[in-house]
């Protein structure tokens, strides 16, 4: 009698084993699949932030400017995130408080650089929105104070010697 309770109570205990670890595999798969969701959304929100700045590509640069008729660095970042509303601060400084910091090893398409072009070497003047990213080759986008809104190199020296952050906004 003493083995029969054993060996049922063996078989009550695994089949809990089993319901368990299926448990926890379905979990899994379930958090898995919704990581994925969420990567594929952020890349489709990030590439009609990148379209959007791209429209604005030859656009002269206007300080303070938010219009296709003159726009300034953060101006640009404001329209194209309005793109998928999403408010985003007014001012690079400001946008440089924004999300969260990342390597420049880690840039993505839809991260943030940060500049510091005027005679303080560490206060936020310019921004750029990256838009690609090929092995060490980064492209951004910026309203460039000389040639309007543009794409250009972050591995440049210019751009190299005055980059302050990488931030990737969400």
């Amino acid at each position: 009698m003493a083995n029969i309770l054993a060996y049922k109570l063996k078989s009550i205990m695994l089949k809990r084993k089993t319901h368990f670890f299926s448990f926890l595999l379905l979990i899994i798969l379930l958090s898995s699949c919704g990581s994925a969701k969420k990567a594929q959304v952020r890349e489709s929100k990030i590439n009609t932030v990148v379209q959007s700045a791209r429209s604005y590509t030859g656009v002269p640069y206007k300080w303070g400017g938010t219009t296709r008729s003159g726009m300034d660095c953060s101006g640009l970042l404001l329209n194209s995130y309005k793109s998928i509303n999403v408010e985003i601060p007014r001012t690079s400084a400001d946008q440089s408080e924004y999300g969260e910091k990342v390597k420049q090893k880690d840039a993505q398409p839809g991260d943030w650089v940060f500049f510091a072009t005027g005679k303080k070497k560490r206060k936020i003047t310019h921004v750029g929105l990256i838009t690609s990213v090929k092995g060490e080759n980064i492209k951004f986008i910026h309203a460039s104070s000389s040639l309007g809104v543009v794409e250009s190199n972050l591995n440049s020296d210019y751009y190299q010697k005055r980059l302050r952050m990488v931030r990737r906004p969400f």
